[in-house]
Protein backbone atom coordinates (compact mmCIF):
# COMPACT_ATOMS: atom_id res chain seq x y z
CA UNK A 1 0.00 0.00 0.00
CA UNK A 2 1.04 3.59 -0.68
CA UNK A 3 1.35 4.88 2.90
CA UNK A 4 2.70 8.40 3.45
CA UNK A 5 3.97 9.78 6.73
CA UNK A 6 0.83 11.44 8.07
CA UNK A 7 0.98 13.42 11.31
CA UNK A 8 -2.50 12.32 12.46
CA UNK A 9 -2.63 8.74 11.19
CA UNK A 10 -5.54 7.48 13.33
CA UNK A 11 -7.67 6.73 10.27
CA UNK A 12 -4.88 4.83 8.55
CA UNK A 13 -4.14 2.83 11.70
CA UNK A 14 -7.81 1.94 12.11
CA UNK A 15 -7.96 0.78 8.48
CA UNK A 16 -4.97 -1.49 9.11
CA UNK A 17 -6.62 -2.71 12.36
CA UNK A 18 -3.78 -1.30 14.43
CA UNK A 19 -4.32 -0.13 18.00
CA UNK A 20 -5.49 3.46 18.41
CA UNK A 21 -5.94 5.45 21.62
CA UNK A 22 -9.27 6.79 20.38
CA UNK A 23 -11.68 6.34 17.48
CA UNK A 24 -10.95 8.44 14.38
CA UNK A 25 -13.80 10.58 13.05
CA UNK A 26 -14.70 12.14 9.72
CA UNK A 27 -18.18 12.79 8.33
CA UNK A 28 -19.75 12.18 4.95
CA UNK A 29 -20.69 15.55 3.40
CA UNK A 30 -18.58 17.31 6.02
CA UNK A 31 -17.90 19.94 3.33
CA UNK A 32 -21.43 21.08 2.68
CA UNK A 33 -24.35 23.41 3.11
CA UNK A 34 -24.56 23.17 6.91
CA UNK A 35 -21.44 25.40 6.93
CA UNK A 36 -22.00 29.06 6.15
CA UNK A 37 -18.39 29.16 4.94
CA UNK A 38 -19.21 26.56 2.30
CA UNK A 39 -22.31 28.46 1.17
CA UNK A 40 -20.27 31.62 0.68
CA UNK A 41 -17.69 29.87 -1.51
CA UNK A 42 -20.39 28.12 -3.52
CA UNK A 43 -22.11 31.45 -4.10
CA UNK A 44 -18.92 32.88 -5.58
CA UNK A 45 -18.60 29.81 -7.83
CA UNK A 46 -22.06 30.44 -9.28
CA UNK A 47 -23.38 26.87 -9.03
CA UNK A 48 -22.63 23.42 -7.66
CA UNK A 49 -20.96 22.34 -10.90
CA UNK A 50 -19.15 25.66 -11.05
CA UNK A 51 -17.65 24.77 -7.68
CA UNK A 52 -16.71 21.28 -8.86
CA UNK A 53 -14.91 22.73 -11.87
CA UNK A 54 -12.92 25.32 -9.92
CA UNK A 55 -10.01 23.40 -8.33
CA UNK A 56 -9.00 26.22 -5.98
CA UNK A 57 -12.52 26.63 -4.61
CA UNK A 58 -13.05 22.84 -4.43
CA UNK A 59 -9.84 22.58 -2.40
CA UNK A 60 -10.98 25.45 -0.18
CA UNK A 61 -14.25 23.76 0.77
CA UNK A 62 -12.45 20.43 1.21
CA UNK A 63 -10.26 22.08 3.85
CA UNK A 64 -13.01 23.97 5.70
CA UNK A 65 -14.09 21.05 7.95
CA UNK A 66 -10.45 20.39 8.83
CA UNK A 67 -10.13 23.75 10.58
CA UNK A 68 -13.77 24.25 11.64
CA UNK A 69 -14.64 20.74 12.87
CA UNK A 70 -11.10 19.40 13.48
CA UNK A 71 -11.93 16.03 11.92
CA UNK A 72 -9.31 13.33 11.46
CA UNK A 73 -9.53 13.18 7.65
CA UNK A 74 -10.46 15.36 4.70
CA UNK A 75 -12.46 14.06 1.74
CA UNK A 76 -11.97 15.74 -1.60
CA UNK A 77 -14.93 17.87 -2.64
CA UNK A 78 -16.39 16.34 -5.78
CA UNK A 79 -19.46 14.38 -6.92
CA UNK A 80 -19.97 10.75 -7.90
CA UNK A 81 -21.53 11.88 -11.22
CA UNK A 82 -18.30 13.36 -12.57
CA UNK A 83 -17.51 9.82 -13.82
CA UNK A 84 -20.47 9.40 -16.21
CA UNK A 85 -19.95 12.98 -17.39
CA UNK A 86 -16.34 12.11 -18.24
CA UNK A 87 -17.73 9.25 -20.35
CA UNK A 88 -20.03 11.63 -22.31
CA UNK A 89 -23.15 11.03 -20.24
CA UNK A 90 -23.76 14.59 -19.09
CA UNK A 91 -25.94 15.79 -16.26
CA UNK A 92 -27.47 19.00 -14.97
CA UNK A 93 -27.62 19.67 -11.22
CA UNK A 94 -31.03 21.22 -10.62
CA UNK A 95 -31.33 23.33 -7.48
CA UNK A 96 -33.44 21.58 -4.80
CA UNK A 97 -34.17 18.70 -7.22
CA UNK A 98 -30.84 16.98 -7.75
CA UNK A 99 -29.18 15.57 -10.87
CA UNK A 100 -30.94 15.35 -14.22
CA UNK A 101 -29.63 13.55 -17.34
CA UNK A 102 -31.06 15.07 -20.55
CA UNK A 103 -29.92 11.98 -22.51
CA UNK A 104 -30.26 8.64 -20.77
CA UNK A 105 -28.33 5.45 -21.56
CA UNK A 106 -30.81 2.59 -21.98
CA UNK A 107 -29.66 0.34 -24.83
CA UNK A 108 -26.67 -0.71 -26.90
CA UNK A 109 -27.16 2.16 -29.34
CA UNK A 110 -26.92 4.65 -26.47
CA UNK A 111 -23.85 2.84 -25.20
CA UNK A 112 -21.99 3.66 -28.42
CA UNK A 113 -22.01 7.34 -27.40
CA UNK A 114 -19.81 6.62 -24.38
CA UNK A 115 -16.07 6.15 -24.00
CA UNK A 116 -13.52 5.63 -21.27
CA UNK A 117 -12.37 8.96 -19.82
CA UNK A 118 -9.15 10.79 -20.57
CA UNK A 119 -8.05 11.97 -17.13
CA UNK A 120 -6.48 15.19 -18.33
CA UNK A 121 -8.87 16.19 -21.12
CA UNK A 122 -12.18 15.36 -19.45
CA UNK A 123 -13.86 17.08 -16.50
CA UNK A 124 -11.98 14.71 -14.16
CA UNK A 125 -8.96 16.97 -14.45
CA UNK A 126 -10.64 19.49 -12.15
CA UNK A 127 -10.86 17.02 -9.27
CA UNK A 128 -7.31 15.81 -9.84
CA UNK A 129 -6.02 19.38 -9.70
CA UNK A 130 -8.09 20.04 -6.56
CA UNK A 131 -6.41 17.00 -4.96
CA UNK A 132 -2.97 18.41 -5.74
CA UNK A 133 -3.86 21.79 -4.22
CA UNK A 134 -5.45 20.18 -1.16
CA UNK A 135 -2.48 17.88 -0.54
CA UNK A 136 -0.08 20.80 -0.70
CA UNK A 137 -2.12 22.76 1.84
CA UNK A 138 -2.71 19.80 4.17
CA UNK A 139 1.06 19.28 4.52
CA UNK A 140 0.39 15.62 5.45
CA UNK A 141 -1.29 16.64 8.72
CA UNK A 142 -4.27 14.33 8.13
CA UNK A 143 -5.20 11.81 5.40
CA UNK A 144 -7.08 12.85 2.29
CA UNK A 145 -9.88 10.54 1.10
CA UNK A 146 -10.74 10.14 -2.58
CA UNK A 147 -13.87 8.43 -3.85
CA UNK A 148 -16.13 7.28 -6.63
CA UNK A 149 -19.69 6.05 -6.95
CA UNK A 150 -20.32 2.32 -7.22
CA UNK A 151 -21.12 1.19 -10.78
CA UNK A 152 -24.71 0.20 -9.88
CA UNK A 153 -25.47 3.65 -8.44
CA UNK A 154 -24.01 5.37 -11.54
CA UNK A 155 -25.97 2.97 -13.78
CA UNK A 156 -29.16 3.79 -11.88
CA UNK A 157 -28.79 7.53 -12.45
CA UNK A 158 -27.75 7.26 -16.11
CA UNK A 159 -30.59 4.93 -17.08
CA UNK A 160 -33.33 6.49 -14.94
CA UNK A 161 -32.32 10.03 -15.87
CA UNK A 162 -32.65 11.45 -12.35
CA UNK A 163 -33.08 10.43 -8.75
CA UNK A 164 -36.06 8.21 -8.00
CA UNK A 165 -37.86 6.52 -5.12
CA UNK A 166 -37.99 3.20 -6.97
CA UNK A 167 -35.51 3.39 -9.89
CA UNK A 168 -38.03 1.21 -11.71
CA UNK A 169 -36.62 2.12 -15.15
CA UNK A 170 -33.10 1.13 -14.10
CA UNK A 171 -34.28 -2.09 -12.47
CA UNK A 172 -36.51 -2.99 -15.42
CA UNK A 173 -33.44 -2.95 -17.67
CA UNK A 174 -31.74 -5.53 -15.46
CA UNK A 175 -34.57 -7.96 -16.20
CA UNK A 176 -35.32 -7.04 -19.80
CA UNK A 177 -31.81 -6.54 -21.18
CA UNK A 178 -29.27 -8.09 -18.83
CA UNK A 179 -26.57 -8.29 -21.52
CA UNK A 180 -26.67 -4.52 -22.04
CA UNK A 181 -26.77 -3.96 -18.27
CA UNK A 182 -23.59 -5.98 -17.73
CA UNK A 183 -21.84 -4.20 -20.62
CA UNK A 184 -22.72 -0.79 -19.23
CA UNK A 185 -21.72 -1.75 -15.69
CA UNK A 186 -18.40 -3.06 -17.00
CA UNK A 187 -17.75 0.23 -18.78
CA UNK A 188 -18.58 2.27 -15.67
CA UNK A 189 -16.32 -0.01 -13.61
CA UNK A 190 -13.37 0.47 -15.97
CA UNK A 191 -13.89 4.25 -15.98
CA UNK A 192 -14.06 4.29 -12.17
CA UNK A 193 -10.78 2.40 -11.89
CA UNK A 194 -9.07 4.89 -14.21
CA UNK A 195 -10.42 7.76 -12.10
CA UNK A 196 -9.42 6.25 -8.75
CA UNK A 197 -5.92 5.47 -9.98
CA UNK A 198 -5.65 9.10 -11.08
CA UNK A 199 -6.69 10.25 -7.60
CA UNK A 200 -4.12 7.95 -5.99
CA UNK A 201 -1.40 9.25 -8.30
CA UNK A 202 -2.24 12.78 -7.13
CA UNK A 203 -1.90 11.75 -3.49
CA UNK A 204 -5.14 10.57 -1.85
CA UNK A 205 -4.39 8.27 1.08
CA UNK A 206 -7.67 6.31 1.14
CA UNK A 207 -10.50 5.70 -1.31
CA UNK A 208 -14.17 5.10 -0.61
CA UNK A 209 -16.73 3.55 -2.96
CA UNK A 210 -20.26 4.92 -2.43
CA UNK A 211 -23.13 2.63 -3.44
CA UNK A 212 -25.90 5.04 -2.52
CA UNK A 213 -28.68 2.99 -4.13
CA UNK A 214 -27.60 -0.53 -3.12
CA UNK A 215 -30.63 -0.79 -0.85
CA UNK A 216 -33.19 -0.64 -3.66
CA UNK A 217 -31.95 -4.03 -4.89
CA UNK A 218 -32.88 -7.38 -3.40
CA UNK A 219 -30.11 -9.44 -1.82
CA UNK A 220 -29.91 -11.64 -4.93
CA UNK A 221 -29.84 -8.67 -7.31
CA UNK A 222 -27.26 -6.76 -5.23
CA UNK A 223 -24.98 -9.77 -5.43
CA UNK A 224 -25.40 -9.94 -9.23
CA UNK A 225 -25.58 -6.29 -10.28
CA UNK A 226 -23.56 -4.41 -7.70
CA UNK A 227 -21.16 -6.40 -5.55
CA UNK A 228 -19.13 -8.04 -8.37
CA UNK A 229 -18.39 -4.63 -9.88
CA UNK A 230 -17.38 -3.17 -6.52
CA UNK A 231 -15.17 -6.21 -6.09
CA UNK A 232 -13.55 -5.61 -9.47
CA UNK A 233 -12.69 -2.05 -8.45
CA UNK A 234 -11.26 -3.20 -5.12
CA UNK A 235 -9.20 -5.91 -6.82
CA UNK A 236 -7.71 -3.28 -9.14
CA UNK A 237 -6.62 -0.89 -6.37
CA UNK A 238 -3.61 -1.96 -4.32
CA UNK A 239 -1.86 1.29 -3.38
CA UNK A 240 -4.15 2.64 -0.65
CA UNK A 241 -6.78 1.32 1.79
CA UNK A 242 -10.35 0.95 0.50
CA UNK A 243 -13.69 1.59 2.21
CA UNK A 244 -16.92 0.21 0.75
CA UNK A 245 -20.21 1.84 1.73
CA UNK A 246 -23.24 0.09 0.24
CA UNK A 247 -26.16 1.90 1.85
CA UNK A 248 -29.09 -0.41 2.60
CA UNK A 249 -27.29 -3.63 1.64
CA UNK A 250 -27.14 -4.89 5.21
CA UNK A 251 -28.54 -8.23 4.02
CA UNK A 252 -25.18 -8.86 2.30
CA UNK A 253 -22.70 -7.70 4.95
CA UNK A 254 -21.16 -11.16 5.13
CA UNK A 255 -20.58 -11.12 1.36
CA UNK A 256 -19.17 -7.57 1.37
CA UNK A 257 -16.88 -8.72 4.18
CA UNK A 258 -15.25 -11.23 1.79
CA UNK A 259 -14.17 -8.77 -0.89
CA UNK A 260 -10.77 -7.10 -1.06
CA UNK A 261 -11.50 -3.96 0.97
CA UNK A 262 -10.21 -2.71 4.30
CA UNK A 263 -13.36 -1.26 5.86
CA UNK A 264 -17.11 -1.49 5.47
CA UNK A 265 -19.41 1.49 5.94
CA UNK A 266 -22.63 0.91 7.89
CA UNK A 267 -25.88 2.84 7.59
CA UNK A 268 -27.96 3.49 10.72
CA UNK A 269 -30.37 0.60 10.09
CA UNK A 270 -27.94 -2.16 10.99
CA UNK A 271 -27.53 -2.88 14.73
CA UNK A 272 -23.86 -2.57 15.61
CA UNK A 273 -24.01 -5.91 17.48
CA UNK A 274 -25.31 -7.61 14.33
CA UNK A 275 -22.48 -6.13 12.27
CA UNK A 276 -19.95 -7.63 14.70
CA UNK A 277 -21.17 -11.12 13.79
CA UNK A 278 -20.91 -10.46 10.04
CA UNK A 279 -17.73 -8.40 9.70
CA UNK A 280 -14.13 -9.01 10.72
CA UNK A 281 -12.80 -5.90 8.98
CA UNK A 282 -12.76 -2.33 10.27
CA UNK A 283 -16.25 -0.80 10.32
CA UNK A 284 -17.28 2.80 9.75
CA UNK A 285 -20.38 4.93 10.28
CA UNK A 286 -23.70 3.71 11.74
CA UNK A 287 -24.81 6.95 13.45
CA UNK A 288 -28.18 8.29 12.30
CA UNK A 289 -27.58 11.78 10.81
CA UNK A 290 -30.84 12.93 12.42
CA UNK A 291 -29.37 12.38 15.90
CA UNK A 292 -27.57 15.67 15.29
CA UNK A 293 -30.90 17.51 15.57
CA UNK A 294 -31.19 16.44 19.24
CA UNK A 295 -30.65 18.74 22.21
CA UNK A 296 -27.16 18.74 23.70
CA UNK A 297 -27.89 16.47 26.69
CA UNK A 298 -29.57 13.79 24.59
CA UNK A 299 -26.85 14.02 21.95
CA UNK A 300 -24.12 13.55 24.54
CA UNK A 301 -25.93 10.58 26.10
CA UNK A 302 -26.58 8.78 22.81
CA UNK A 303 -23.11 9.41 21.37
CA UNK A 304 -21.42 8.04 24.48
CA UNK A 305 -23.69 4.99 24.45
CA UNK A 306 -22.79 4.52 20.79
CA UNK A 307 -19.07 4.79 21.50
CA UNK A 308 -19.40 2.27 24.35
CA UNK A 309 -20.98 -0.23 21.92
CA UNK A 310 -18.36 -0.06 19.16
CA UNK A 311 -15.91 -2.76 18.13
CA UNK A 312 -12.20 -2.06 18.64
CA UNK A 313 -11.59 -1.16 15.00
CA UNK A 314 -14.16 1.43 14.01
CA UNK A 315 -14.16 4.80 12.25
CA UNK A 316 -16.81 7.11 13.64
CA UNK A 317 -19.00 8.55 10.90
CA UNK A 318 -22.67 8.87 10.05
CA UNK A 319 -24.84 6.27 8.34
CA UNK A 320 -25.23 8.76 5.49
CA UNK A 321 -24.16 12.33 4.74
CA UNK A 322 -24.80 15.39 6.89
CA UNK A 323 -28.08 17.10 6.04
CA UNK A 324 -27.97 20.77 4.93
CA UNK A 325 -29.92 22.05 7.95
CA UNK A 326 -27.90 20.13 10.55
CA UNK A 327 -27.04 22.44 13.49
CA UNK A 328 -23.37 23.37 13.08
CA UNK A 329 -22.78 23.45 16.85
CA UNK A 330 -23.98 19.85 17.20
CA UNK A 331 -21.56 18.66 14.52
CA UNK A 332 -18.72 20.36 16.39
CA UNK A 333 -19.96 18.80 19.63
CA UNK A 334 -20.04 15.32 18.06
CA UNK A 335 -16.40 15.62 17.00
CA UNK A 336 -15.41 16.83 20.48
CA UNK A 337 -17.24 13.95 22.16
CA UNK A 338 -15.47 11.39 20.00
CA UNK A 339 -12.05 13.00 20.47
CA UNK A 340 -12.49 13.14 24.26
CA UNK A 341 -13.69 9.55 24.54
CA UNK A 342 -11.10 7.07 25.80
CA UNK A 343 -11.51 3.58 24.31
CA UNK A 344 -12.26 0.86 26.83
Amino acid sequence: MKIQNIENDLLLKALKQEKTERYPIWLMRQAGRFLVEYRKVRETAGSFKGLLENPNKAAEVTLQPVSILEVDAAIIFSDILVVPESMNCNYIMEEKKGPYFPETIRNNEDLKKLQLPDLYKSNLRYTLEAIEITKEKLQNKIPLIGFCGAPWTIFAYCTEGSGSKTFSVAKRILYQDPEFAHQFLDLITDASIIYLKGQIEKGVNVIQIFDSWAGILSKEDFEIWSLPYIQKICDSIHEVPKIVFAKGANFSLNKINRINCDAIGLDWNVPIEFSKTQINKTTQGNLDPCLLYADRNYLNKKVNEFLDSLPTNHIVNLGHGLYPDTPRENVIELVKLVKNYIKK
